[in-house]
């Protein structure tokens, strides 16, 4: 996939996160989209020359915090996937 200017009229959003063992890692924040009434966010790692993307589940902890979780279920990664490559389809090229 390349990035042509996912966000063209405002700057980049960085994340910052911590994952269980304490190790920070920064990620661009591309989308956050609803899927069988859960929210996902699509991240690409901001500090490495890749294209690989990231697809958290948001689980709210409370009213102003909550919480990433790594989706396991291949099933939910390809669906949410489908639906970040169909709403950007004509702003980025897609590699299959």
């Amino acid at each position: 996939m390349e990035n042509e200017n996912l966000l063209p009229e405002e700057e980049t959003s960085l994340l910052t996160l911590t994952d269980e063992n304490g190790q920070d890692t920064t990620f661009e924040y591309l989308d956050c989209l609803e899927y069988q009434g859960k929210e996902y966010l699509i991240l690409m790692p901001a500090e490495e020359d890749s294209d690989e993307i990231v697809i958290l589940e948001v689980e709210p902890v409370d009213e102003e915090n909550e919480n990433y979780l790594a989706v396991e279920d291949e099933a939910i990664l390809d669906a949410v996937y489908g639906i970040f490559k169909e709403k950007y389809k004509d702003v980025l090229t897609f590699e299959e």
